[in-house]
């Protein structure tokens, strides 16, 4: 889980939004998967990805 959301930050620091989508696909599945077993509250994997989406959107859009 931490790694892919330190793909995901990378991609978006480096400014590849292309690759950020990509990243975030892959990073949602792997915290829902952690929610799923208990490693993280479910409300804690969905403000997370909340978050991390509005950041894509932000990029996207800049």
């Amino acid at each position: 889980m931490r790694t892919a959301i330190k793909r995901f930050n990378r991609s978006l620091e480096e400014g590849d939004t292309a690759g950020a989508q990509t990243a975030y696909r892959e990073l949602t599945s792997s915290v829902d998967r952690a929610a799923r077993k208990g490693l993280a509250h479910a409300n804690q994997a969905a403000r997370l990805k909340s978050r991390l989406n509005a950041r894509l959107k932000a990029q996207a859009a800049a």
